[in-house]
């Protein structure tokens, strides 16, 4: 059986791609997207903003803003570029964001600038400015416009993961036994051999059966040809393509469900790898979209978005606890705030008490 074309619909029938895709944009989008304020060498929320509410809470009028948002890193992975149409108030702040579907936007340059012509599901022709479309990248392409998708990057990797899973497919829809030539005395008309195959395929073919003992007759010879699952170390060569997805978008393999190297120790390791090493690029593009399209240049100087990512990297009980203690020792952390981040209510004074009354 033929491999189908590999592309962002196919790839994802490979279930390390989708998981990949999912363990990024699902982890991705429900972080806290947080606009801030600047004030002083402090800062604080900036909730009464308009462009707050879009980020954190709801994108637009039918689309909450973790939909949204993970729909939008889901096309990075896959395509290579997402899109976002931004409407904005009469003051000039963003009210809401609309995905686009890559698939019906096309990218130019009018009069030296970019632009965006986005095909409606009406066949209508829009014609975006930039400053209309926010548009995150993978890595950037040779044009300085476009972004590069894994799968397009590394395309044999994601077509050799399907041939594998297509020919597991089609062994087990064919029992997966039998496999092979029957071989008789005599030649044969068109019309005999026909109905031996047929007669064949019904009663041997297929996983319903599979184990069957076949009865042969008058001279009539198997002979396997074909390699089993074992011989052709299929399942080795299955569990390697997890590792070469992995390793194409970044993914530490216990994240996307592969524990064979696995244990705590280093599950939990590898989870704060997930955050540095697969997300941070992410994240920070994500905040510098924002900041350059999403912002004006009066506001950026005030204001920007920060993922809060702490949620991730607190470790266990006793981990935390050892590091609120050192911070609280050493002066640079307060008890309130160390309950803040456990999420515990506030308990008046608790900063100014002694330690043998806490």
């Amino acid at each position: 059986m033929r491999s189908s074309t590999v592309n962002e619909k196919t790839a994802q029938s490979v279930s390390a791609v989708y998981a990949c895709v999912q363990a990024i944009a699902e982890t991705t989008a429900s972080l806290p997207l947080i606009l801030f304020k600047r004030a002083g060498e402090d800062r604080v929320r900036a909730s009464d903003h308009p462009l707050y509410a879009v980020l954190h809470d709801m994108a637009n009028p039918e689309q909450t803003a973790l939909e949204a948002r993970e729909y939008l890193q889901a096309c990075v992975l896959l395509r290579g570029n997402a899109f976002a149409r931004i409407v904005r108030g009469m003051d000039g702040q963003v009210r809401e964001l609309w995905p686009l579907s890559p698939d019906r936007v096309t990218v130019l340059r009018a009069a030296g600038k970019l632009a965006y012509d986005y095909t409606d599901r009406n066949s209508v022709l829009h014609r975006l400015l930039a400053h209309e479309v926010l548009h995150l990248r993978h890595r950037l392409g040779d044009d300085g416009v476009l972004g590069v998708s894994p799968i397009a990057a590394a395309r044999g990797v994601v077509e050799l993961a399907m041939a594998e899973s297509e020919h597991g497919v089609s062994t087990f829809r064919n029992g997966a036994k039998l496999l092979g030539v029957l071989k008789f005395p005599g030649v044969l008309k068109a019309d005999q051999r026909a109905a031996i195959k047929e007669s064949w395929n019904s009663q041997y073919s297929g996983a319903g059966n599979a184990g069957r003992t076949a009865v042969l007759e008058a001279g009539v010879d198997f002979q396997a040809v074909s390699m089993s699952l074992e011989d052709a170390e299929w399942i080795a060569s299955r569990q390697f393509s997890v590792e070469e997805v992995a390793r194409l978008f970044r993914v530490p393999p216990t994240v996307i469900g592969d524990l064979r190297h696995g244990n705590y120790s280093n599950s939990v390791e590898m989870a704060r790898q997930f955050v540095t090493m697969t997300l941070r690029r992410h994240l920070v593009a994500w905040e510098q979209a924002i900041a350059k399209q999403l912002l004006t240049e009066e506001s950026r100087r005030t204001l920007f978005a920060e993922h809060q990512v702490e949620g991730l990297l607190r470790g266990d009980s006793v981990n935390r606890a050892d590091f609120y203690d050192k911070g609280i020792a050493a002066g640079w952390m307060l008890k309130s705030e160390a309950r803040r981040l456990e999420n515990l209510p506030t308990i008046k004074g608790i900063d100014n008490a002694a330690p043998s009354t806490i």
